[in-house]
């Protein structure tokens, strides 16, 4: 057995104020309460909430206050993620904070939750590290998730415990949930997805084993969620297959078909017919059915 401890950090977020204090607050309850915890992570957006406002450079003063906290408690920390001005754009970027206090990487989200994401731009680099003695871990933010060829790279590069701040407050958390029992069957790893409350999501934070079953799932009021991971059974699943059944990262390895939608040159013909990527609105409703009804004089004058 090869055993590591992670802590999720469930609490609420406001967009109206600095939820670093509370942050700080929480790590130090978990720290005293749990010490046995090696790694503590938390909710998307959670030092300032989901508002591009509070948009701020990098390297910068809230990031050395992790810093120094993760270096007082011996502790990886990932203190969920900021929006980050760089270069006239702005990025939802997470950092990788080591013990000593160090950052070892940033991760920029790959796929902001556009058309609602509104002025944040995806990065286009992985972040991936590694815990010496324990393991190989990879960053995920949210809406990342809902692309698989996301977690399909990390896991082909060797991770074994995603890490997968989210700020979800809308109707498809249930969606979402299914995705991260999901993502960890098919590439066979630790998933932890940890959600905030109030204006930072709905809770039901998750995390799930390299089995594809979920070790543990908060409900919707604040948590600290410690849990001991085996790292030898992410080996084992992928080498003896998922409950000693299906190995999809080999089969992904000896696969003969070529995908040829990933081609540097590929078209897209069917997908560029789906329209733009905008919010959907009343108006293009009523515009739909008045088309319809232009192109079929026979039905009646309803218009929902």
């Amino acid at each position: 057995m090869k055993p590591f401890s992670i802590g999720g950090i469930q609490m609420h977020v406001s967009a109206s104020q600095r939820n670093i204090p509370l942050m700080k607050h929480k790590i130090e309850v978990m720290c005293s309460v749990y010490p046995w915890v090696q790694m503590i992570m938390l909710s998307e957006l959670a030092p300032y909430g989901p508002l591009t406002h509070y948009a701020q450079e990098f390297p910068n003063a809230d990031e050395q206050e992790f810093q120094e906290l993760a270096k007082k408690h011996q502790i990886w920390l990932i203190p969920g993620s900021m929006f980050q001005k760089r270069d006239g754009k702005i990025y939802n970027t997470t950092t990788v904070i080591n013990p000593q206090g160090e950052i070892v990487g940033r991760y920029d989200k790959m796929f902001p939750f556009y058309p609602y994401e509104v002025g944040v731009t995806g990065g286009n680099e992985f972040l991936i590290f590694d815990v010496p003695e324990v393991g190989r871990f990879g960053v995920s933010i949210c809406y990342d998730m809902w692309f698989p060829e996301t977690s399909r790279t990390l896991a082909v590069k060797g991770v074994e415990v995603i890490l997968h701040p989210t700020l979800t407050g809308t109707i498809d958390r249930d969606i979402e949930l299914s995705l991260v029992q999901a993502t960890a069957a098919t590439n066979q790893c630790y998933v932890f997805d940890i959600n905030g409350l109030g204006d930072g999501g709905t809770g039901r934070s998750i995390v799930c084993g390299p089995d594809g079953r979920v070790l543990y799932q908060a409900s919707t009021g604040p948590e600290l969620i410690p849990i001991e991971v085996d790292m030898d059974r992410v080996k084992r699943s992928r080498e003896e297959g998922l409950l000693r059944l299906g190995q999809p990262l080999k089969s992904f390895r000896d696969r003969s078909v070529k995908f040829d939608i990933y081609g540097e040159y590929a078209q897209y013909p069917y997908l560029d017919s789906l329209g733009g990527l905008v919010k959907p609105s009343r108006m293009k409703e009523i515009e739909r059915v008045m088309q319809e009804k232009i192109s079929d004089p026979g039905t009646d004058d309803t218009v929902v």
